[in-house]
């Protein structure tokens, strides 16, 4: 039976809902805002602290509470315990419209300042404000979504600004330090790196081995791994330098 609702209980709109789907029944429960991220991330241990009530549901919304038997057939168990803690972990979150409307200011903004620490303008050698970067990416009709990494949308993005040159951008300079051991079998690869270096800072070579500090492009970040990994080692100093070099 649908179980009777307070009147002083707190509306939907201020409760997150975590929903689970197996053997084609919908299991959901009814958790306080912004609590779940940090029990999955491990910040929060205590599910009592997560969870609005205590119980799983076929519909929150509607107070019907899932059966045993549905508990049974679906999961295995009618440990009400053990089966939040999997709904919390591996449901999906369904979001307030209030909800999704901060989350997505929260990723754009991260977005944005990943995207304004990681480009240049190439004439000017500075960096963009992440203004000027949001109001490019609404021309392109870029916007952020929930439920994807803001540092992973960033990239996308990006890839998106440079292929367009709505403005003039460029990926900022990556700094690193090749050591490499010389021998005779490793004379190919050694000269593919030095080609990735495109501005050396400090460079050094004897017959046992060769050191260059340097600025990369970060599409060849990659390729430099594998190929450092082979005859010798790669260290990142900076993630996004700018070059102002000739």
């Amino acid at each position: 039976m649908p179980i009777q609702q307070p009147s002083g209980q707190i509306k939907l709109t201020n409760v997150s809902l975590v929903r689970l789907r197996k053997e084609r029944k919908r299991f959901e429960v009814a958790c306080y805002q912004n609590k779940v991220q940090d029990y999955r991330k491990g910040i929060e241990k205590d599910m009592d602290e997560v969870l609005q009530i205590h119980q799983v549901f076929m519909n929150v919304s509607k107070g019907l509470v899932a059966s045993k038997e549905d508990l049974q057939k679906c999961f295995g168990t009618t440990n009400v315990d053990d089966i939040i803690q999997l709904i919390l972990q591996k449901g999906e979150i369904q979001l307030s419209e209030k909800e999704r409307q901060i989350m997505l200011n929260k990723i754009n903004n991260e977005m944005l300042t990943i995207i304004s620490a990681k480009c240049i303008n190439p004439k000017s050698k500075k960096r963009y404000p992440p203004t000027m970067i949001h109001k490019a990416l609404i021309e392109l009709k870029f916007s952020p979504v929930v439920g994807k990494p803001a540092k992973l949308q960033a990239l996308e993005a990006i890839k998106l600004l440079i292929t367009k040159q709505l403005i003039p951008i460029v990926r900022a300079k990556m700094k690193v330090k090749v050591n490499i051991k010389i021998s005779t079998e490793n004379q190919e690869p050694l000269e593919k790196i030095k080609k990735f270096i495109v501005t050396k800072e400090n460079e050094s070579s004897t017959a046992e081995a060769y050191e260059c500090t340097g600025l990369i492009d970060p599409v060849a970040y990659r390729d430099l791994v594998t190929l450092c990994s082979q005859i010798g080692t790669l260290q990142v100093l900076d993630m996004a330098v700018i070059d102002n070099g000739n």
